[in-house]
């Protein structure tokens, strides 16, 4: 009799070990597949640099208008019809540390001053006021330099005052901001200012520039042309829905 219960007990512990061996590797292959999932989805749409690309610089500072940032990058970011990254896309401040827009969102920049890497193109952007940017020594130095090494070096909006101040478009066309034209040419005499109330976007040599705002999406669409084709331009346009902004009241 006490065989018999000694046997059944042996059956019992055994049974109930197996179904927690099972347990404690189904929690375990559980936690790793939610690692899995949590890693996955933050790095998914991260997209590596490839130094065989083109680089497309995108320089912030406090009180950028952040539109003239998310233009370019959403210009340049899309990939090939057939899925291929075409171009690296890196932000720019003068620190590493995270930038404040004029909208009030937070920014972190891919580099600093000290270990960009070299730009292709570089986009310089604006802010409603640009007395501190063009009156720091840094940023206006950064564009100099850097302007020795870019192919094209392009202004949004008033991120024409930069390209004035650092004077590497001196005898070049330039337009920026409606209504800031005037005050452009007196500041920098040596640029030949175009009428803002008339001209959206100009292109001379390597230097282009548009008004700012959503028409940074002009000038970015322009070089994106340029350095790749006019289908993947139009691709792009369609993949932004730009389409529809033509026939938006319909």
């Amino acid at each position: 009799m006490k065989k018999g219960i000694f046997i059944v007990l042996f059956l019992i512990g055994v049974t109930f070990g197996c179904n927690t061996d099972k347990t404690n590797t189904t929690s375990e292959t559980n936690k790793v597949n939610q690692k899995e999932a949590v890693s996955d989805t933050l790095t998914k749409h991260l997209r590596p640099f490839n130094s065989d690309l083109p680089t497309i610089g995108l320089l912030m500072y406090n009180g950028v208008l952040q539109s003239e940032v998310i233009a370019t990058s959403d210009v340049f970011a899309k990939p090939s019809e057939e899925g291929k990254q075409l171009f690296n896309v890196v932000s720019i401040a003068e620190t590493k540390n995270a930038i404040t827009t004029e909208e009030g969102m937070h920014f972190v920049p891919d580099y600093n001053f000290e270990n960009c890497p070299k730009l292709t193109a570089l986009f310089v952007p604006s802010a409603y006021d640009m007395y501190a940017q063009v009156h720091n020594d840094k940023i206006v130095c950064f564009i100099k330099e850097k302007d020795k090494e870019t192919t094209y070096t392009v202004s949004n909006c008033a991120g024409a005052q930069l390209i004035g101040k650092s004077g590497i478009a001196d005898g070049y066309k330039i337009v920026t901001w409606i209504g800031g034209g005037e005050q452009l040419q007196k500041d920098y005499p040596n640029l030949i200012v175009q009428n803002d109330s008339l001209v959206t976007f100009v292109e001379d040599g390597k230097f282009s520039s548009s008004n700012g705002n959503l028409a940074s999406y002009i000038s970015a669409l322009n070089l994106l042309e340029k350095m790749t084709n006019t289908e993947h331009r139009k691709f792009v346009e369609t993949y932004l829905y730009l389409d529809r902004l033509k026939d938006w009241n319909k």
